[in-house]
């Protein structure tokens, strides 16, 4: 089974994704006019603008739930094994495909608050790439083809999220939680299963609550110990830098920049890690960009773009500084046995032969001996656990999307305990298997899913310029933007035809 998941990692996550994520992103970027870069301050705040209301979230919410689905095991884990297999310079290629994925995320959150619905059962606001490849093309002759489409989409991300992806946390949390404290990792899985339980039965509003409270704080703690750390080798800054981009471009620097330097694993190891980590083209970051409560799509759009900044260019980041900064890594070959890089030299061949929380543990305690092992261990409790969250979240709006039409009260609910059920599991049995094949299977999941949603946006990517071009006209007016996607040409957008006719309805009895 072990080589079989293996054998299927290497077809989905072949060097044809890697470039269509890559190129998807360049062409976004051209045909917004560099909108991530443009809108940088738009970008910043809008995520403190905007209330929640009873339906939908706030979009500082909304991001908190899109981060929390983001900063995971991947910002700290998953940069140890890009380092690892990809050279320093897998690094360089992370910031590039976050740079270039910020568009992309663009688009696909915006199209995500174009086509969403309002939950018939809870009044939730729900949306993501099933609905929105469904909904696009629903006036053509080719409805039928697309409603497969977003039936098959929202199938592979149920099993993704539900059954694939939480292992990877709860896995890292029980590996970090053991190095650090020596706790069993039948204790752990036992305490996730709880801990989950109670917060996914809560539904959105408890989920975008608590990942609200959690995500910015942990993060901003994690970023603060990293910048220490660095300040403290700030002699070594210079040398990272200068290493991570001469490794990137296959410049020679040394025996690490020369496996890194094969750009074909650096481009590979650094974009399969970025897109795991800030998601970009996955087609996650929709599902939370629908729940928000905002009068315009783009704005939620912008918002979900500086997601992707945040999760790559800080968190993943520092991640590395912290790991080059202190010579803790070294680089392997490809069948995980060969050093062919020693860093500084000051890397322990116990910790050389494990790369992913390790590492970054071994670089705190350069400061502070025994602070390391500890301080990581919460950091990745606290990301790995808001992660599953956030993927309970997007498995529980699929699921919805697919059981919807059965009309049946009953079928849903016996459907979300069922799913609630099997989340719990996944978490569990992750805590106490080994980790080659969890990544693996974490890869599959994250990798289908780019493939069916990158290629569905480079498709249905009208509307979400239609609505940058309408926002910014309206911004240049002075307004705050409201949309009406009649007015543009939109078809299929229901809920906001239905909720701009009830504004006006609403503004003509008072008038």
């Amino acid at each position: 089974m072990s080589a079989f998941i293996e054998w299927l990692n290497g077809i989905v996550w072949s060097s044809a994704l890697v470039y269509l994520c890559l190129g998807a992103g360049v062409y976004f970027t051209i045909r917004s006019r560099a909108v991530q870069f443009r809108q940088i301050k738009a970008i910043f705040v809008q995520m403190f603008r905007g209330k929640s209301s009873n339906e939908g979230v706030s979009s500082f919410q909304a991001l908190a739930m899109s981060l929390a689905g983001r900063v995971g095991v991947g910002n700290i884990a998953g940069v140890a094994t890009a380092i690892a297999f990809g050279g320093p310079g897998a690094v360089v290629w992370m910031w590039i495909s976050a740079l270039l994925g910020a568009s992309t995320s663009y688009v696909e959150s915006t199209l995500g608050q174009i086509f969403k619905e309002q939950d018939p059962k809870t009044g939730e606001y729900r949306g993501g790439p099933a609905f929105y490849i469904e909904k696009a093309y629903r006036h053509t002759k080719a409805k039928g083809l697309f409603k497969v489409y977003g039936m098959v989409f929202a199938f592979v991300t149920v099993m993704a999220m539900s059954f694939m992806l939480p292992g990877i946390q709860s896995n890292a949390i029980s590996g970090a939680v053991t190095n650090a404290w020596n706790l069993p990792s039948w204790v752990t899985a036992i305490g996730l299963a709880v801990i989950m339980g109670f917060i996914v039965i809560g539904g959105v509003k408890r989920i975008a609550h608590f990942a609200s409270l959690v995500v910015p704080f942990m993060a901003i703690i994690y970023i603060l110990a990293a910048i220490v750390v660095s300040l403290v080798n700030a002699d070594q800054l210079l040398s990272v830098i200068e290493l991570v981009f001469k490794s990137a471009f296959g410049v020679d620097a040394g025996p690490e920049a020369a496996f890194g330097g094969i750009l074909g694993m650096a481009i590979q190891w650094g974009v399969q890690r970025g897109i795991y980590s800030n998601e970009a083209g996955q087609g996650t970051g929709p599902h939370a960009a629908a729940a928000a409560e905002v009068s315009h799509p783009t704005k939620q759009g912008l918002v979900q773009a500086g997601a992707i900044y945040i999760d790559t260019l800080l968190v993943c980041s520092a991640t590395a500084f912290m790991i080059l900064s202190t010579g803790m890594y070294k680089v392997f070959d490809a069948d995980q046995t060969t050093i062919i890089g020693s860093g500084r030299g000051q890397l322990a061949e116990e910790i050389a032969a494990t790369p992913g929380e390790t590492w970054p543990q071994a670089g705190l305690d350069t400061m502070i001996p025994g602070l390391g092992a500890s301080f990581i261990a919460i950091s990745i409790f606290f990301f790995a656990l808001t992660t599953i969250v956030a993927y309970y979240y997007m498995a529980e709006t699929n699921l919805v999307y697919l059981l919807g039409r059965f009309k049946n009260k009953m079928v849903m609910v016996i459907g979300e305990r069922v799913l609630q059920a099997l989340i719990l599991v996944a978490v569990a049995v992750g805590a106490i298997s080994a980790s080659g094949s969890a990544w693996a299977l974490g890869d599959i999941g994250v990798g289908l899913m780019a493939w069916l949603n990158v290629i569905a946006i480079l498709f249905l990517q009208q509307p979400a310029f239609k609505a940058l071009r309408d926002y910014e006209r309206q911004t240049k007016e002075g307004l705050d933007p409201v949309f009406d996607p009649q007015a543009l040409s939109i078809r299929n957008a229901d809920f906001w035809v239905h909720r701009l006719a009830s504004l006006r309805t609403g503004a003509d009895r008072k008038g």
